[in-house]
């Protein structure tokens, strides 16, 4: 994302129900934004003989491990289709950018590039793409934050007021769809596809209850099987939630469901919880970028822990500030987290990592319940700050499975 769209994204901030997207693994960018776009391309071009598509950047080097031929090709199945995989073009733009390109009967050739920018969010040219309606005037926490103190009002009824009544009947599916995840889950166990022979790890971690176990062990056993079961989910292409994406969907369901189970908090709490995380979520694709193809998976699992630590304050019924210093305590420190998925599957370093960060999510909720007044950093701070730090990072970082883990991993 260059400058100018950046800065045009910043004065549009739309409904937090992009954050949430109901759909399949492994990868909202690689898999749910290409298929979206393939699609659009396909709605505009129904009459065609034939399609090319062409992948570049992250798509091409590691769509093979994320399925995104297999995502395209789901929606072009009745056409002769082509996959193109170009490692080598440059992508200025954004580094999650496909062609698709129409040959018809009478010679004529149409094509349109787009770019799956985080989310499962399309786009199909930065400089004239027109962006859905805004939902929100304002565009960061501290605006945000400075009106919902003025009004004496939470940030989940500034949500609630901004989005209207459709929100909570869209939250609620939400809610069932992540619970779903979790549940089925835990009830599989086996190897996951892609050739790493991962092995399910969700249900043995919940079986493992001890007599002396101890209040602590248990609740990081929960939270990490609970996380592992939704990112398994998502690995074997099973249907979750983007929150904010695929590879990062097992952090907010999971602490959500452990404090449910433990406070006996309501569904209804559940969703001003979802309300405040998507806002959170929102500002961040709104002000940096959600992509980890873009700024590694700072970008990913530390938005995902931001939103997961904010959803816990809000059901805690934490004040505005605190809600601040949470989810800017969980985004601080994910900061230069690199995005290396190993063979470009959603496995290893992924599913673990989403438990790590649920756990840092509720690390998060204690530092706010007693330090949020001794807080020197504000969330729009770190925000922008991590759209630097993904910038700064070398492209072999940035989900191309050139470095790091992918680069070293043997299973030998």
């Amino acid at each position: 994302m260059n400058d100018e769209v950046k800065n045009k994204q910043v004065i549009e901030m739309q409904s937090i129900k992009n954050i949430y997207k109901i759909g399949y693994g492994p990868s909202s960018s690689h898999t749910m934004g290409p298929s979206y776009a393939a699609e659009d391309f396909l709605a505009a071009h129904g009459d065609a003989e034939r399609f090319v598509v062409t992948l570049y950047g992250s798509l091409a080097k590691t769509g093979k491990g994320h399925g995104t031929d297999r995502a395209i090709l789901d929606v072009l199945s009745n056409y002769d289709t082509e996959i193109v995989w170009d490692t080598e073009t440059p992508t200025p733009v954004h580094p999650n950018t496909v062609d698709f390109t129409a040959y018809k009967s009478d010679g004529a050739v149409c094509s349109c590039r787009y770019y799956s920018i985080g989310g499962g969010e399309i786009r199909h040219d930065f400089s004239e793409n027109v962006p859905a309606q805004e939902v929100y005037v304002q565009n960061t926490f501290g605006e945000i934050a400075t009106l919902c103190k003025s009004r004496n009002i939470r940030l989940s009824d500034y949500v609630f007021e901004q989005e209207g009544a459709s929100l909570k009947p869209y939250l609620l599916k939400v809610w069932h769809t992540m619970q779903n995840a979790i549940n089925e889950g835990l009830s599989k166990t086996g190897i996951l596809p892609g050739g790493l022979e991962v092995e399910r790890k969700a249900q043995f971690l919940y079986s493992q209850k001890h007599i002396d176990e101890s209040p602590q062990t248990r609740e990081n056993r929960l939270v990490c099987a609970y996380a592992f079961a939704v990112s398994e989910q998502n690995a074997d292409c099973g249907i979750i939630v983007t929150a904010p994406t695929c590879g990062s969907c097992g952090i907010v369901p999971a602490v959500l469901k452990y404090m449910q189970d433990k406070n006996h908090f309501s569904d209804e709490d559940i969703l001003r919880a979802l309300a405040v995380a998507g806002l959170v979520g929102t500002i961040v694709a709104t002000n940096a970028s959600i992509s980890g193809a873009e700024c590694g998976c700072q970008a990913e699992v530390g938005t995902a822990c931001s939103m997961a630590a904010a959803a816990l304050c809000e059901l805690f019924e934490m004040g505005i500030d605190q809600i601040e210093y949470a989810a800017e305590v969980a985004m601080e420190h994910h900061l230069g987290l690199t995005c290396d998925p190993v063979c470009g599957l959603v496995q290893i370093p992924c599913i673990e990592r989403n438990a790590v960060a649920a756990m840092r999510a509720i690390n998060a909720l204690s530092l706010a319940n007693f330090l949020y007044g001794s807080r020197k950093v504000s969330f729009d701070c770190v925000v922008e700050t991590m759209y630097q730090t993904g910038k700064d990072l070398s492209h072999l970082y940035r989900e191309t499975s050139e470095g790091g883990l992918a680069k070293l991993y043997s299973a030998t």
